[in-house]
């Protein structure tokens, strides 16, 4: 419950989510942004450089580590401290179709230490008038004898801030020349 009210505390940005549906013991949530960019260039992005776009403040560690997420079924989506000796599994690379979807499952956060678990995936589609269309969902639930959907509407901003760090990356000039040091999709 520390680490539930520790997200609550870290909360802002303008990214938000939509609620499709939410019990005492689980939730649907999903969120959507159109971003100026290939799905080559996203999905570099999404996969490659995880690091530079996902909250720092929405890590167990801070700057004082790096993300990344292996696009392979059985990756990991990870968090390791500098000195290497921190580390968390965030989730477990369940579906990879290069530059179109990407599923991973788990609990993120508190909800991982809560038990609960989930999956996460990201769809990406071209956007009518051009670019790409990425669209967030994320399901969860399982036994816990706290109400989740008190954890929701907490939850749902995370998650609109997590997809728009993406997306507010992915705006930027650099992003849209190619990410650098990303890696390519598998062929």
């Amino acid at each position: 419950m520390a680490c539930a009210a520790a997200l609550l505390l870290g909360v802002g940005g303008t990214a938000t989510a939509a609620v499709k549906d939410v019990a005492a013991n689980g939730f649907s949530i999903e969120n959507e942004q159109v971003v100026p960019v290939d799905q080559v260039t996203a999905w570099k992005a999404l996969v490659g450089e995880v690091d530079r776009w996902w909250p720092k403040d929405h890590t167990w560690w801070g700057k004082a580590s790096r993300l990344s997420i292996e696009p392979r079924a059985g990756g990991c989506f990870c968090e390791i401290g500098l000195d290497g000796q921190q580390q968390a599994l965030h989730m477990t690379v369940s579906f990879v179709d290069p530059g179109k979807t990407l599923r991973l499952l788990g609990g993120l956060g508190p909800l991982q230490g809560m038990g609960l678990n989930g999956a996460m995936e990201f769809r990406l589609a071209p956007a009518d008038g051009g670019g790409t269309r990425i669209t967030l969902a994320y399901r969860a639930g399982g036994y816990t004898p706290d109400d989740l959907s008190k954890f929701v509407p907490v939850i749902d901003k995370v998650q609109g801030l997590q997809l728009g760090g993406l997306a507010d990356y992915l705006r930027k000039p650099e992003a849209r020349g190619g990410a650098n040091g990303a890696q390519e999709p598998p062929r």
